[in-house]
C-alpha cells in the first residue's frame, strides 16, 4: 500500500522532503473535501422546514463542486509522487474533527452547524496557503482557487444567519451543536 513516505519521484524543481510536506497537506484537505461534500449531502437529505427547498436546493451545487475539490486534490498527490488515501476508514482515522451530528433538523440549524464546518475547512485552508508559500506555489494556487469557492459558499450559508445589522445567528459559538440551536432561536 503506499504513502507519502513511498514516493520515488515528484515534480521538477521540488525536494523529495517538500513533496512529503506537501503531500500530507493535501492528504488533509483531500480527508475534509470528501468529509464536507459526504456532510453536505447528509443535509440536503436531512433538512427541514419552511425554507426546505431554498437550502435543499443551494446544497447540491456545493456538493458537486467540493467533490471536484476532492479530485484535483487526489490528483495533485499522485502528480507528487504520492497515492491519494480516500477510504472511509482513512478519513475517520486520520482526520481530527467531530463527526457531523444532526440528523433531521430545520434549515436554520442545519445552517447554523453548517457555518461551523465551513469555518474550520476555511480556517484550515488558509494556514495551509500560508505553509506552501515557501515550498509549493503551483499547489498554493490550487488550494486558493478551491479557498475562495469555499468562502463563497460559506457566504450563501451565512446570508441565512444574518439579520438586518448585520450579526450571524451563530456569533459567539463554538460548537456546532450550539451554532444549530442559535441559529433556530433566531
Amino acid at each position: 500500500m503506499g504513502t507519502s513516505r513511498d514516493i520515488h519521484y515528484t515534480t521538477p524543481g521540488l525536494s523529495r522532503e517538500d513533496a512529503e510536506r506537501v503531500i500530507a497537506r493535501l492528504q488533509s484537505r483531500l480527508h475534509a473535501m470528501n468529509d464536507l461534500h459526504l456532510t453536505l449531502k447528509h443535509v440536503h437529505w436531512n433538512v427541514v422546514g419552511p425554507h426546505f427547498i431554498a437550502v435543499h436546493e443551494m446544497i447540491d451545487p456545493q456538493v458537486e463542486a467540493v467533490r471536484g475539490f476532492a479530485d484535483d486534490l487526489a490528483e495533485r498527490i499522485a502528480t507528487l509522487g504520492g497515492s491519494p488515501s480516500g477510504t472511509p476508514g482513512s478519513i475517520v482515522k486520520e482526520r481530527d474533527w467531530d463527526d457531523y451530528s444532526l440528523g433531521r433538523a430545520g434549515t436554520q440549524e442545519h445552517l447554523g452547524a453548517l457555518d461551523l464546518v465551513y469555518r474550520g475547512v476555511i480556517g484550515t485552508n488558509r494556514t495551509i496557503i500560508e505553509e506552501l508559500d515557501d515550498i509549493d506555489l503551483v499547489t498554493q494556487d490550487m488550494i486558493i482557487g478551491q479557498t475562495e469557492q469555499l468562502e463563497l459558499f460559506h457566504w450563501f450559508i451565512r446570508a441565512h444567519l444574518e439579520d438586518q445589522g448585520g450579526r450571524l445567528a451563530t456569533e459567539g459559538a463554538d460548537d456546532e451543536r450550539g451554532a444549530a440551536e442559535a441559529a433556530g432561536r433566531a
